[in-house]
């Protein structure tokens, strides 16, 4: 019989095991509830916290990053990156990643340039909360689901979870350290029932749950019970969907439309991907294949996937 408080104490032994065995200095630092959590267990080791906001769109993470590094009493560098800054690092995640999944692009700007920075200050890892929304059903679409639909759905979740960041690490030469993604966390977090990972608090359902319940009186409770808040959204980088819209006129977009149907044979939905296909044949030949289990957008092979991680086409 599963106890809650027995699981609560082991989930925060391992994790802090896990932080612990972290050689970085430096976290990636949303402000949100998994990069808190580490910030809290790491902050005896006096670790600096980066975060990247977007100076030209609204973004939400400012204030929570500030209320961390108040209550924790470590360092915290707020990147404040312009347009033209974060449309260059655009270009250089879609070659690192080789898609033009606006969605994943979005997002993993934000984190190219939260390791761009640990590099070009002489850093060479980082610390992410990778891993957690996974793992403890931290995602949006998965808070209305329960039973078996949600178990089900969590272990699909996990056996096609990838992380970009890895990726981004690798090409800048900075190791990315995931402590969440650790061997004894993946493990036990396997056990710990869906009921407790997405689970009602103050008539409002949460992802996470456990780990928010674990943690609630140990970080700031406006963290504690924050809902899940995507990088694009914390950053500001979200704006970029807005941007595309407005820069790129209606005629324009569909002659280019028109013209990448004709001669690569993929189908472009929106300005922004828009944008992105093209940085993305500036490196790379057209995404097209012949399998038969392709998407219906981009042509590549999807692996019955209800998402295209190459197009970003969702659900296919």
């Amino acid at each position: 019989m599963w106890v809650l408080e027995d699981i609560s104490k082991q989930l925060e032994k391992l994790l802090r095991e896990a932080c612990d065995a972290c050689k970085a200095s430096t976290i990636a630092l949303s402000g949100g509830l998994d990069s808190t959590i580490i910030a809290h267990l790491l902050k005896k080791k006096e670790p600096e916290g980066i975060t990247i906001i977007a100076k030209d769109f609204v973004a939400n993470d400012l204030t929570y990053c500030q209320m961390v590094s108040k209550q924790f009493g470590i360092k915290s560098t707020i990147c404040n990156v312009d347009t033209a800054e974060i449309l260059d690092a655009v270009e250089q995640t879609i070659k690192i990643l080789k898609n033009f999944n606006d969605i994943e692009i979005r997002n993993n700007v934000v984190m190219y340039l939260a390791i761009k920075w640990a590099k070009d200050n002489g850093k060479n890892d980082i610390i992410t909360g990778d891993g957690a929304d996974e793992l403890f059903a931290g995602y949006n679409f998965l808070v209305n689901k329960s039973g078996e639909d949600l178990d089900r759905e969590i272990e699909r979740v996990c056996t096609i979870m990838h992380f970009p960041t890895k990726i981004i690490g690798n090409s800048l030469g900075v190791e990315v350290e995931t402590p969440f993604l650790s061997e004894n966390i993946v493990e036990f977090a396997k056990k710990i029932p869906s009921n407790l990972k997405v689970r009602r608090e103050n008539d409002t359902l949460y992802g996470k749950w456990v780990l928010r319940n674990t943690f609630k009186d140990k970080i700031p409770a406006q963290i504690a019970w924050r809902k899940k808040s995507p990088m694009q959204d914390g950053s500001g980088t979200a704006g970029l969907t807005r941007l595309f819209d407005a820069i790129i006129d209606d005629e324009s977009f569909k002659e280019k439309k028109d013209k990448i149907e004709d001669s690569d044979h993929v189908t472009i939905r929106t300005k922004e991907s828009m944008f992105y296909y093209e940085k993305f044949r500036k490196h790379y030949n057209t995404p097209v294949n012949k399998t038969q289990n392709t998407c219906p957008f981009c042509k590549v092979d999807v692996n019955n996937s209800k998402f295209c991680r190459m197009c970003g086409a969702y659900p296919i």
